[in-house]
């Protein structure tokens, strides 16, 4: 469920002209563009952007980069993006640079739909003119590689129905790979953790734990290590509960000495529009306390905590 609704008697004209004299006046007014971009949908945002460049000549975001900066330039740049660019903006973001950002790649492919993925891949040609699984490709090795080009490709199997002795026989074959085995069959996990149907995967959770004893989450923690073990792991997670890994994902994000703000302005920003709601239930439910109220502790500066705090919702 989302907390980013459309706004009722949404008028476009006046939207753009708060924002031009938000943006060309003295000093830009923070206060106007956090009340226009966060209190619209999505959609909203695009005819508003596309409003502003007709009236101005000018794009929307490139005059919100000239004028804000931070964590506060990046997140309103992140509400005026279309959702499948904004996911394929934050792979390029993870993959250029020395070193590549696999807690991130990990994330959105362990967390986005085939057709979240297909929009993604799609806007990703579209900005860079290369195939993001080719790209992905070139950064990314081992059998970590392995399975995340595979989630890359975007082709789990869809379907709803569960096939009972097929989800035995696959829980049979993890343990036989894994638990049974002096060192591990990797290439068994990935096969099974990233082609099967969410449903088809949480029986095999059960049915796992039926023939091992343990999780096989635990069980994969103990067989393996690095950037394998954090994928298969979130891949399970996201079977299980896509909300409880990302509220998880964000707890971790404020913990600890400084904040990671690009995983904060991801989550909050990505998922409002899709399950936000639950997110803050799980939230809620794992730590105790609300996902606003540790905002609302949390250094964030001025009017970038301000945007996550309308984001995330007061009620939650």
């Amino acid at each position: 469920v989302r907390t980013m609704k459309d706004k009722a008697n949404f008028k476009v004209e006046e939207d753009v002209s708060a924002l031009r004299k938000a943006i060309e006046g003295l000093g830009t007014t923070e206060k106007t563009l956090v009340e226009v971009l966060t209190q619209r949908s999505n959609a909203q945002r695009q005819l508003i952007a596309q409003a502003y460049e007709k009236a101005t000549g000018r794009k929307l975001v490139a005059d919100l980069k000239g004028d804000t900066h931070g964590d506060f330039e990046d997140v309103l740049v992140a509400l005026v993006t279309p959702p499948g660019a904004y996911d394929s903006q934050e792979v390029i973001r993870a993959i250029k640079g020395a070193g590549t950002t696999e807690s991130t790649l990990t994330e959105i492919f362990a967390s986005r739909s085939n057709g979240q993925i297909k929009a993604l891949s799609d806007a990703y040609l579209a900005e860079t003119g290369k195939s993001v699984v080719r790209d992905l490709q070139s950064e990314v090795s081992g059998d970590y590689g392995k399975a995340l080009l595979i989630l890359a490709e975007g082709k789990r199997d869809e379907s709803t129905n569960v096939d009972a002795a097929k989800a035995k026989a696959d829980a049979k074959a993890l343990y036989e790979a894994g638990e049974k085995k002096w060192g591990t069959d990797e290439a068994k996990f990935i096969d099974i953790l990233c082609h099967r149907s969410v449903p088809q995967l949480r029986q095999t959770l059960v049915e796992y734990k039926t023939i091992s004893k343990k999780t096989l989450q635990e069980s994969i923690e103990g067989e393996m290590s690095g950037a394998l073990e954090d994928l298969l792991v979130a891949v399970v997670k996201c079977v299980k509960n896509v909300p409880a890994y990302l509220a998880e994902r964000i707890f971790k994000s404020m913990k600890g000495a400084g904040t990671d703000e690009s995983t904060l302005t991801r989550i909050l920003v990505s998922r409002s529009e899709i399950d936000l709601l639950d997110i803050r239930a799980e939230y809620k439910k794992l730590f105790g306390f609300t996902l606003y109220s540790q905002l609302e502790v949390s250094e964030l500066s001025g009017s970038y905590g301000e945007v996550l705090k309308r984001l995330c919702g007061q009620d939650g």
